[in-house]
This record gives C-alpha cells, structure tokens and sequence, in this order.
C-alpha cells in the first residue's frame, strides 16, 4: 500500500506541476481582468472616456450636418458624425460614431467633446468573463478540469499531519465555507 501511494504521490506531483505551468497565464489574465470587472465603478477597462470643455465662437441659430463637421474636424471626427440632436432649448448633441459626442450650448458657445475609445486589450479580456464564444467555452471546459485537477492533485500531495487529513483538510473546509456563506448571507 505504501509504494503504491508513493507512486500516487509521485504522479500527483508531476501532474500538479506541469497544469500549474500551462495554466498559469490564464489564471493570471482571468484574475486581472476579473479585478477589473469587480472594481468597474471605479474603473472602466472597457472604454476610455475624456471630457474636454471649450468655446466656439459665433454659433448658427441653427446647427446642420456641415457646421456639425467643422466643428469635429478639430478633434479628427468628421468623417464619424452620424447625427444632431436638438438638446434642449439652448443646446444641440452631435453623436459620433463609436459613441463620442460634442454637447454645444448655442447661446454661450460652450462645447463639451466627449470622447469614448474602446481599451482594446482590456475590454478583449473582460469579454471572455461573458463567454463569447462557442471554442471559448471548450476551451472553459478544458481550464475548469485543469484546474479541478490541480486541485485534487495538490490535496493528495502532502501527507501527515499538514496533509488532507490533517491541516490540509481543515485548511480545505475553511476555503469551501468562504463561498457559501456568501451565498447564503448576501
């Protein structure tokens, strides 16, 4: 019985390991855009957003599509307007494909540029939290028993007193509870 838990163990470890290895980066990658999902009030990583105030000098009683450009082409947007809006009484907003926008008081001249940029990197790693595809979710499958068994593996590992019927299992029982009672008090 010993040789063969040897054995077990010996197995167990190189298992262990050589998952730990290959799995590591996505661990690291879910973690950190993860932490961003988690933290997203205080933080966008899908979109870059920048407010930017000015004045414009003698606007029209009546702001169409052409005057709507001139006033995009100062931050490279032009060829990006999609429509005006009458605001309010006093206000127009030109949309800008992608979802920018430039909010103009008519009255005052004050404008207020809007700009929305997708993080490219940042917002292609949140999106994996949402399952965006069907090889992605294969591929979920795969990590999701990667990591049941790196589980397993590490549990049989150790042996004695610090193992999984000893520290280990009360050490194991704690991490299980963690969950559930938030599940249950939240």
């Amino acid at each position: 019985m010993g040789d063969r838990m040897s054995t077990l163990r010996r197995w167990c470890r190189n298992i262990h390991r050589d998952l730990s290895y290959i799995f590591a980066g996505v661990v690291l990658v879910y973690a950190a855009s993860g932490f961003m999902l988690n933290h997203k009030n205080d933080f966008n990583s899908n979109y870059d957003i920048r407010q930017y105030r000015y004045t414009v000098e003698n606007v029209p009683a009546t702001v169409d599509e052409t005057y709507a450009k001139s006033l995009l082409e100062r931050w490279g947007e032009a060829d990006n307007f999609t429509a005006v809006y009458d605001y309010d009484s006093e206000s127009v907003k030109i949309f800008i494909r992608g979802g920018s926008s430039l909010l103009l008081n008519r009255n005052t001249g004050e404008a207020l540029y809007e700009s929305v940029k997708r993080r490219p990197v940042l917002s292609a790693l949140n999106r994996l939290h949402y399952n965006p595809s069907r090889w992605w979710t294969y591929f979920s499958d795969i990590f999701l028993l990667a990591l049941v068994t790196i589980t397993i593996t590490g549990l049989i590992m150790v042996k004695g007193r610090l193992g999984l019927w000893g520290r280990g299992g009360i050490e194991l029982l704690v991490g299980m509870a963690i969950p559930i009672l938030f599940a249950i008090l939240l």
